[in-house]
């Protein structure tokens, strides 16, 4: 567990990264992919040639005896909910980084993305039930209370349930939001509470996992431990057999997020703990603008 000092240092640090990510790479991205609620009403100025006849605020020039044209520009206030598994399964992680680290930074960038365009962001962290929720609101210092509390937060149980996460987002927001759901998803059924959050919201999954989630290497016999029920057990890794099982039983849950996410017209991004999720995340708001 990280001490006070070790945490604010570590805020500064994610927020000197990736706020010079968001600064630089990100902001006009995330901007085009979320567009606002429509276009307002912003003010008149002189018509210049080429402006389209249709814009003329006919009321404004007659009052004038000269052509005016109505500008108009898009309403944003949008709001951003993060949904971030704090589960146990989430602290996993044997490359770079592990799972819980890259969903912080990821946290970060969207969250410093959002604030530059004035979006209002909040969070719920979740295991296997609702752990916290911090009501969405704009700044920089609300940006690094959240950090603080992805490095510092201890869920209260070690498990993982989406279904109950989404079916509490889906009674308490009101408004549509544009929702990132963070997770490896590498437990439990989901399908019918995404659905209804898909409808209702603009809704993006986030898939973060570790290549060990995936495959075993032929190390030898070893114990390994279910990080979420404390299960422990020893496997040979030179068997064949059971690293074809593992990865079987990874891809099916791969399979399931994929098709789930399809299902209810939802996106999904797939990053990998070692990978560049800034080339990730770029690519994704490119492909939605």
């Amino acid at each position: 567990m990280l001490d006070t000092a070790e945490i604010l240092k570590k805020v500064r640090q994610i927020e000197i990264k990736t706020k010079g990510l968001t600064n630089h790479i990100f902001a006009g991205e995330y901007h085009s992919a979320f567009k606002g609620r429509g276009m307002s009403f912003s003010e008149v100025r002189d018509y210049h040639f080429g402006d389209d006849v249709r814009s003329i605020d006919w009321n404004v020039t007659a009052r004038f005896n000269h052509p005016f044209v109505k500008i108009f520009e898009e309403e944003r206030e949008l709001t951003v909910m993060l949904l971030v598994d704090m589960s146990e399964s989430s602290s996993f992680g044997t490359q770079k980084r592990d799972k819980r680290d890259l969903i912080t930074e990821l946290c970060a960038v969207l969250a410093f993305s959002a604030i530059k365009n004035n979006d209002k962001v909040g969070v719920i962290f979740f295991s296997d039930g609702m752990e916290k929720y911090i009501p969405p609101k704009k700044g920089k210092s609300h940006i690094l209370f959240i950090i603080r509390e992805l490095l510092s937060f201890t869920p209260k149980r070690k498990g993982t349930n989406i279904k109950e996460t989404l079916r509490f987002f889906n009674n308490a927001a009101k408004k549509r939001s544009i929702v990132f759901l963070l997770s490896d998803f590498l437990s439990g059924e989901y399908q019918d509470a995404l659905n209804i959050a898909a409808k209702r919201h603009d809704m993006v999954g986030i898939q973060v996992y570790d290549q060990r989630d995936r495959e075993l290497p032929p190390v030898g016999l070893i114990q390994v431990a279910d990080a979420e029920t404390g299960a422990t057990q020893w496997i040979d890794t030179t068997d064949r057999r059971v690293r074809q099982y593992y990865e079987h039983q990874f891809a099916q849950h791969a399979q399931y997020c994929k098709n789930a996410f399809m299902k209810s017209g939802a996106e999904l991004m797939t990053i990998r703990t070692d990978e560049d999720y800034v080339k990730a995340l770029q690519t994704f708001f490119l492909n939605r603008a």
